[in-house]
């Protein structure tokens, strides 16, 4: 018996996936606990949008992260830190730090999960900060650090 399955199953496979089972392994198992619908026509068809309007969504998502990336890599975030005598900072500016002045400065927001730091930034001078819009898009930031008043 075909069946599209409708959830990961261990020894099947994945979500999504036409495969070819066992009528009672189907009947008494997959199909009771919703792991998976019969692969008639109707449903067939359905999967068949469900994927054209899924990989419609991720071209849209890719698309709208570059034109993120090439708006950023022209953009400045300043952020300011403490310093005590003869310029030495206290702490280091983190990822939060770093989204939540490029929300204020820049109005857009950035998921500070996103934005990786090769090394702490204990120091002041401009950096060059990526930023993982999309598993495919990388975008660059630049990130000057001055001392607060």
């Amino acid at each position: 018996m075909k069946v599209i399955l409708t959830q990961d199953v261990k020894a099947l496979g994945k979500k999504g996936q036409v495969v070819d089972i066992n009528d009672g392994y189907a009947r008494n198992y997959v199909l009771p606990k919703k792991l998976g619908i019969e692969a008639n026509g109707a449903n067939l068809n359905d999967l068949k949008l469900k994927n054209a309007n899924d990989e419609k969504v991720a071209k849209e998502q890719l698309e709208e992260a570059r034109a993120f990336a090439k708006i950023m890599d022209g953009e400045e975030v300043v952020v300011s830190i403490k310093a005590g005598e003869g310029g030495r900072t206290f702490g280091s500016v983190s990822t939060k730090e770093i989204a939540a002045a490029y929300k204020q400065q820049c109005g857009k927001e950035i998921d500070k999960k996103k934005i990786q730091l090769p090394e702490a930034i204990k120091s002041f001078g401009v950096y060059e900060v990526s930023v993982k819009l999309h598993p495919k898009v990388t975008g660059k930031l630049k990130v000057k650090v001055t001392e607060a008043k």
